[in-house]
């Protein structure tokens, strides 16, 4: 099972988000996307789901922070106590024992991130 975790600025645009995710591994075989709970109503990844018919995961504030990430972002972790929020969300979401395929990908117009978190199934 793998989630596909997002992060993104205000004003990213749909292209941005679906570069993130293409740049972190693209969208095969993931199962829901991820991302800070205040940002699950966002429009723009209401459509990005849409498009890939996939549900969103709003994850809390506190379970973002409780994650250590292998990436880093000083205004990220001021903002929302995580230092990837694409990573932190993706590995809440996927659960115990989901490891990252890959650091954070990074949108080439820097407003999106993506993660990708994964589980075997047992």
């Amino acid at each position: 099972m793998r989630i596909a975790g997002l992060g993104f600025r205000k004003g990213a645009a749909l292209g941005s988000l679906r570069d993130a995710l293409t740049a972190a591994g693209g969208a095969e075989g993931v199962v829901a996307l991820a991302t800070a709970a205040e940002k699950a109503d966002d429009a723009v990844l209401k459509a990005l789901a849409s498009e890939l018919r996939l549900p969103v995961r709003g994850i809390a504030p506190a379970a973002l922070a409780a994650v250590e990430t292998q990436t880093r972002s000083a205004r990220v972790t001021q903002r929302f106590g995580a230092g990837s929020v694409a990573e932190a969300a993706a590995l809440v979401a996927a659960g115990p024992g989901a490891r990252l395929l890959q650091p954070r990908a990074i949108s080439r117009d820097r407003m999106a991130t993506a993660a990708i978190a994964e589980i075997m199934d047992k």
